[in-house]
């Protein structure tokens, strides 16, 4: 199974300070896991756009045998880009909890709230 994290401020924006996601769906063989191929879809479509849409660069650590890949954003030049930075992460999040909701044997997807 996949866990994704959402780690996020524990005030009335519930900011996304980092997510994590670890594991392996094993819904389909090695290739042709559709589940799999979706949540790393997403995952490094928001990296990319972090990057090149928010002109942010997130702390990002990846183990791809283990099926773990952490993000963080960073501040931005400007505010725009950290509202930007939110709006792609909520996305992520939102793109895989759509996933959870059909396939949940497969994918949970939690937001925990740090205090």
């Amino acid at each position: 199974m996949i866990n994704a994290i959402f780690k996020r401020a524990c005030d009335e924006k519930a900011y996304i300070l980092c997510c994590t996601i670890e594991g392996h769906a094993l819904s389909g063989e090695y290739g042709k896991d559709i589940i799999c191929a979706g949540v790393s879809a997403l995952a490094i479509n928001t990296v990319n756009s972090l990057e090149l849409l928010a002109l942010t660069k997130p702390i990002v650590k990846v183990n791809e045998e283990l099926g773990y890949l952490y993000i963080e954003p960073v501040k931005g030049k400007t505010i725009t880009h950290d509202d930007c930075s939110q709006i792609l992460l909520e996305s992520f999040c939102l793109g895989l909890t759509t996933i959870a909701d059909e396939y949940g044997e497969y994918l949970r997807v939690e937001n925990v709230y740090e205090k």
